[in-house]
């Protein structure tokens, strides 16, 4: 196998079992497009690219990466790669290949036919009627900032107004949690995202994806004068790639 690298190192995107073929017309990151290419070693291929030169996260090359991904999730399980991972040069990743081949091989087989769908849980829009309604101290603050206006009170009364509201919403977050975790293999919380109450990532069978999004647009439904439900998926399965199974070798760009 011939060994060749850019002068900005390769550009990797995904871990896949051996033999796995690359997506007809897939590219790269970059403009132009990078030409895509795959290294292997024993059970294990890596895809690659030159890594495109000021690489940053235009929104062309975070769905470029991101369709790729989705696409060879669609032929088998992959160990995908966040955004921007570069390595120094091919021999660096076929190393690693090497020295982890047993612990890669595993996440594949655990990743095999599953897809992640992730779940943000906000504070619902339009909810204040149903909010004065439940809560008596927004209503007697909201009487009280009528009666005497001014700026403190209706400092108080935002105050309040987001607070409860944030309340309400954690408290729907938790219960549509408790109704979907039973639908998923696994489930991990994500970082934290301004505004949400809830931001979740659950592991699924792919064959249940549809349900599962079903599953968690109805809740919102239910919920939606206390929360506002956003699943997103399937997407590959980030959030369930351990730190131990990413390549110590590939760093961000």
């Amino acid at each position: 196998m011939s060994v060749s690298a850019s002068a900005e190192g390769v550009y990797v995107y995904a871990i896949l079992r051996a033999a796995t073929a690359l997506p007809k017309d897939a590219v790269g990151v970059g403009s132009p497009p990078a030409v895509l290419r795959v290294i292997g070693q024993g059970l294990l291929e890596a895809v690659i690219s030159d890594a495109p030169p000021r690489l940053r996260a235009r929104r062309r090359d975070l769905l470029a990466h991101q369709d790729l991904l989705t696409r060879l999730g669609d032929d088998g399980p992959v160990l995908p790669m966040r955004f921007g991972m570069v390595a120094a040069d091919e021999r660096s990743v076929i190393a690693q290949l090497t020295a982890q081949e047993a612990g890669y091989a595993a996440t594949l087989d655990r990743l095999a036919g599953r897809v992640e769908i992730n779940v943000k849980v906000l504070p619902a829009q339009n909810a204040l009627a149903a909010l004065v309604a439940e809560d008596t101290s927004v209503r007697r603050l909201r009487a009280a900032a009528r009666r005497e206006p001014g700026y403190e009170a209706s400092i108080r009364l935002g105050e309040a107004i987001a607070g409860a509201l944030t309340r309400r919403a954690a408290a729907a977050g938790q219960r549509i949690l408790r109704e979907l975790a039973p639908a998923a293999r696994a489930s991990v919380p994500g970082p934290e995202v301004q505004g949400c109450v809830l931001n979740e990532s659950f592991l699924v069978d792919r064959s249940e994806s549809e349900a599962f999004l079903s599953l968690a647009q109805s809740l919102g439904t239910a919920f939606r004068e206390h929360a506002e439900v956003r699943p997103v998926g399937p997407l590959p399965c980030y959030s369930f790639v351990s730190a131990e199974a990413r390549p110590a070798l590939v760093g961000g760009s």
